[in-house]
C-alpha cells in the first residue's frame, strides 16, 4: 500500500465555497458495496435506504471561535490558534508567526493577556489566559475569537451557523465534522418517524484533520490524538439495534472513529471517553458501523482512507472519478456519498 493509491485528479474548481441555501439540497452517491453499483441521488434519498430499528450515529461536537488575533507588546501581530484546553484557562496552540513565542512571552488580545508557559516538541504552546477584574476567560475568548474555515475554503461566510451541525452542542472542534451538515431538523424528525433512531457521540475535531500524510507508505503515519465521548445511552441503543438485527449507520469519519475506537474491544460496548489516536487504513476489520454517510475528501487524506478501508480502495476511486465527471462538489462544503 502505498500514499499514491489514494490519489484522485480534482478540478479546483469543484472544491465548494459556499454551502448550498438548503442544507439537504446536496447531491448523494449512493454506493452500494455488495454490487459495486452506485447511482446519483439527492441528500433526501436517504431516507428510502432505512428500515425501522435502524440506527443512526452522529458526532454532536461544536467549533470553537478557535483563531484568535493577538499584538506582542512591541506591536507586532500575532495569531493563535486554540487546540484543545490543557488546564485552568491554558490551551494548547498553534501560534504564528511561533518563532518568538518563546516560554515567559506576552501576548495582548484586547484586555486579555496571553502568556506563554511551555514550547511543545512539536512546536505548539501552551499558553495561559487571564483577564483583569475576574472576568470569565472562555466566554471572554468566545467573544475574541472568530470559527476557523478549512484552508481550502476562501470565501467569507455569511452566516458561522452553516459550519455547525443542527444538533452541534458539545463544544470542542477546530473543525466541523461535515457529513452532518446536510441534516435538518426536518429530514431528523422524517427519520424518526420511520422508526430510525438517533443516537449522538462526541469527538472533537483537531488541527490534524487537515495535516498531509507525508510518508510513502501510509502505515507508517502517526495519527493525531482526539478527545472522544461514547454516552451510555448511545452505547445502549447500537447494542440493542445489533440485537435486534438492524443497522448501524455512522454519519462521518469522526462518528466511525469514536465506535471503532469503542469496538476495539467487541460487542457490547460500553460508555467510555478520551483520547484516540486510532488509524483506519484498508485492512482495518470494522467491529461496530454497518453503513457510512461522509463527504468527499482530500486525496491521499487518512479519511479518503478511512473509507476505502470500509469498502474496496478502487471502488472508492471509481466512485470519485464519476463524481469529478458528473461535476459533484467537494469537501466540507460539499456533497455526499452514502456507502450501504
Amino acid at each position: 500500500m502505498k500514499l499514491s493509491d489514494f490519489s484522485y485528479a480534482l478540478p479546483e474548481e469543484l472544491i465548494a465555497q459556499t454551502p448550498l441555501p438548503q442544507r439537504d439540497a446536496s447531491r448523494l452517491l449512493i454506493m452500494d458495496r455488495a454490487t459495486g453499483a452506485y447511482r446519483d441521488g439527492c441528500f433526501n434519498d436517504i431516507l428510502d435506504y432505512f428500515q425501522p430499528g435502524d440506527c443512526l450515529i452522529a458526532n454532536d461536537s461544536r467549533v470553537i471561535p478557535a483563531r484568535l488575533q493577538a499584538k506582542r507588546p512591541t506591536g507586532g501581530g500575532v495569531e493563535i490558534f486554540l487546540l484543545r484546553p490543557r488546564a485552568h484557562d491554558c490551551w494548547e496552540c498553534l501560534v504564528k508567526p511561533g518563532r518568538n513565542a518563546r516560554e515567559g512571552q506576552t501576548l495582548l488580545l484586547g484586555d486579555l493577556t496571553a502568556t506563554v508557559r511551555e514550547v511543545l516538541e512539536d512546536g505548539n504552546r501552551v499558553i495561559a489566559f487571564s483577564a483583569p477584574d475576574g472576568r470569565d476567560v472562555t466566554e471572554a475568548l468566545k467573544t475574541l475569537g472568530e470559527v476557523p474555515l478549512p484552508p481550502y475554503i476562501h470565501e467569507k461566510l455569511s452566516d458561522g451557523e452553516r459550519y455547525q451541525t443542527v444538533y452541534s452542542k458539545a463544544e470542542g472542534s477546530v473543525a466541523a465534522p461535515t457529513a452532518g451538515l446536510h441534516f435538518t431538523p426536518a429530514l431528523l424528525e422524517a427519520l424518526q418517524n420511520k422508526g430510525v433512531r438517533v443516537g449522538y457521540v462526541t469527538l472533537h475535531v483537531g488541527l490534524g484533520t487537515f495535516r498531509p500524510v507525508k510518508v510513502e507508505d501510509p502505515t507508517t503515519h502517526k495519527m493525531h490524538s482526539e478527545y472522544y465521548v461514547l454516552p451510555q445511552a448511545t452505547a445502549d441503543l447500537i447494542n440493542q439495534t445489533k440485537a435486534a438485527g438492524g443497522k448501524v449507520t455512522a454519519v462521518g469519519t469522526t462518528a466511525t472513529r469514536v465506535l471503532e475506537t469503542a469496538g476495539r474491544n467487541g460487542l457490547p460496548l460500553t460508555a467510555q471517553s478520551g483520547d484516540t489516536d486510532i488509524f483506519i487504513y484498508p485492512g482495518f476489520e470494522f467491529q461496530v458501523i454497518d453503513r457510512l454517510i461522509t463527504n468527499f475528501h482530500l486525496p491521499e487524506s487518512t479519511l479518503i482512507m478511512l473509507v476505502s478501508a470500509f469498502s474496496r480502495r478502487q471502488f472508492v476511486l471509481d466512485a470519485y472519478r464519476h463524481a469529478v465527471e458528473e461535476k459533484y462538489r467537494f469537501f466540507s462544503f460539499g456533497d455526499a456519498m452514502f456507502l450501504v
